[in-house]
């Protein structure tokens, strides 16, 4: 039980407002101290609509958003390793709406115009796309483990041309922008033979602005490639986000073939199977996260609310008071980015708070900039307190729960997979390798590696350090790396490597060419006595 003061049952802070959880304090605080400043400023007509208890209580939802036949809908059933309710998976265009899929005791479909007036679901505001959506929206309900833990929202597959967007009926980016600015996770589905970033994708992708730290892009289908044509592949894919993504940091990308089938091309089988364990890790993270990002999405409404309020009230000081309203009011909007630039230094505000200018513009044009609200500095004074004190306390409360008991992760599904099985990564590879065999892995070239040591003039069973640096450098292998590979041979610490160390240090410099990690301990089944100790309790 989160607490907002150090007691088993809860406290209360100087206003005497109580918080049990870290869901009931955001929530608190988005009612009283920023949902005013929001309806002041309508910033609910030009934004985003209010937020409401399920927005607050809600579990991890993940998005994806991909063209047709790329796999999302595959994606999800490998993910949950079971069908669901309405889905549909061909190579034509078949997930022709969005489908949320969420845990239910019974498996079934609820439809979009009954689902946004469930008020224990978060999609209650999608009602303002209007019916042309909602008959394209269902929930698909069924008991599974995956479940239990994140939501997966699935979206229409994406057509090229302007005709697609239209012929939808309602503003497909703009839904994405609603569920963009809601869930924890997007995912950027791209075939392997089907890079090229449509019009409508492109729009879409932009619909994710102020979002980045939320996307994700798989490669997927990347078994249908040789491993030259992947890396073509995937400069192309790189090449061709970047013209959308316009950010200085790299967005990560994972490869691989997400479905339950053979893979075509093996060559690969490694490096697809460490990518699909990364991103089962980054959603299985989404539950420990889940409040913080809450919290983050909470903050950067606040200062978009902040700028709109400034933004809304300065149009109002600028206004006449009686003639040439209508005038003044296309001179302001004509002025916007100059007004920005005003507020900026006024205020203090980064240029990246502030909201798009020519949308801005367009929306400004229906309204009657007279009846504007004026400045009221108490409602952002309410805003700049929160933001100054209120946050830290939920920030604290968040680690002071995980600390006590961590959220569980995703598990079921794909995600219980092989860790534990010899089918787990890693398991038989590299540094585990010959962890469950009967002899000492290093004695099966032992041979080899005692021809190159006895070439280094041995004293007494033992080559000293200035040798074997000689021999060890001939790996190409970085100081750094050969310096860890000495510490864990040198089981005795002497300064020196008799025969079985150095024949331990020749495999760990295998291990690390064959492009494996190395350990910061050097496991039982790699000291060179293992060998000793089977003989021992095997002649016992």
């Amino acid at each position: 039980m989160f607490s907002w003061v150090k007691q088993e049952q809860g406290g209360s802070n100087k206003e005497g407002e109580m918080y049990q959880t870290v869901t009931e304090g955001l929530q608190t605080l988005y009612t009283k101290k920023l949902l005013p400043l929001e309806e002041t400023y309508l910033f609910h007509d030009f934004h985003s609509p209010a937020l409401e208890p399920a927005d607050f209580q809600s579990k991890p939802m993940v998005l994806l958003v991909g063209q047709y036949s790329t796999g999302k809908t595959t994606f999800i059933r490998y993910l949950l390793e079971q069908d669901f309710p309405g889905m549909r998976i061909g190579p034509e265009p078949t997930t022709d709406g969005f489908i949320a899929v969420m845990h239910g005791e019974n498996e079934g479909v609820v439809p979009g115009n009954a689902l946004v007036v469930d008020p224990k679901k978060p999609f209650r505001k999608l009602n303002a796309f209007g019916n042309s959506f909602l008959n394209r929206f269902i929930c698909s309900q069924m008991p599974n483990q995956v479940l239990q833990s994140i939501s997966i929202i699935d979206t229409p597959g994406i057509l090229s041309g302007e005709k697609q967007r239209i012929s939808r009926g309602y503003d497909f980016a703009e839904v994405l922008r609603w569920f963009g600015e809601r869930v924890d996770r997007i995912i950027l589905l791209f075939d392997a033979h089907k890079l090229d970033i449509s019009d409508e994708f492109s729009e879409a992708i932009k619909a994710f602005k102020g979002q980045d730290d939320k996307i994700r892009v798989v490669l997927n289908k990347a078994d249908q490639v040789d491993t030259q044509q992947l890396m073509r592949v995937y400069g192309a894919l790189m090449w061709s986000l970047g013209k959308v993504i316009n950010t200085p940091e790299v967005v990560r990308v994972y490869l691989g073939s997400f479905w339950a089938k053979p893979l075509q091309n093996t060559e690969n089988r490694r490096l697809f199977e460490a990518e699909s364990q990364d991103l089962f890790r980054d959603i299985q993270s989404l539950p420990r996260n889940a409040a913080l990002r809450k919290l983050n999405d909470l903050i950067k409404r606040a200062r978009l609310a902040k700028v709109h309020a400034y933004i809304i009230s300065y149009l109002k000081k600028e206004m006449p008071s009686l003639f040439g309203r209508e005038k003044k009011k296309d001179e302001l909007i004509q002025r916007l980015p100059e007004i920005y630039t005003i507020l900026q230094r006024e205020h203090h505000i980064s240029p990246g708070d502030f909201p798009n200018v020519t949308k801005m513009q367009d929306m400004l044009q229906h309204y009657d900039f007279s009846k504007f609200p004026s400045l009221k500095v108490k409602l952002i004074e309410k805003v700049d307190k929160m933001l100054a004190s209120k946050i830290a306390v939920l920030m604290a409360m968040i680690r002071e729960e995980e600390a006590k008991q961590p959220p569980a992760m995703v598990s079921g599904g794909a995600f219980e997979g092989s860790q534990d099985g010899p089918f787990g990564q890693g398991y038989g590879e590299g540094i585990s390798a010959g962890a469950d065999a009967e002899d000492w892995i290093v004695s099966r070239d032992k041979h080899r590696y005692d021809e190159i040591f006895y070439t280094l003039m041995p004293i007494n069973g033992k080559i000293t350090g200035v040798n074997a640096k000689k021999e060890m450098m001939n790996s190409r292998l970085p100081n750094t790396v050969l310096g860890k590979i000495w510490k864990l041979a040198d089981c005795d610490q002497d300064g020196m490597l008799d025969d079985e160390e150095f024949a331990l240090a020749q495999h760990l410099i295998k291990i690390k060419l064959e492009g494996y990690e190395l350990p910061t301990e050097l496991p039982n089944h790699l000291h060179f006595y293992f060998d000793n100790i089977l003989h021992n309790e095997y002649f016992s």
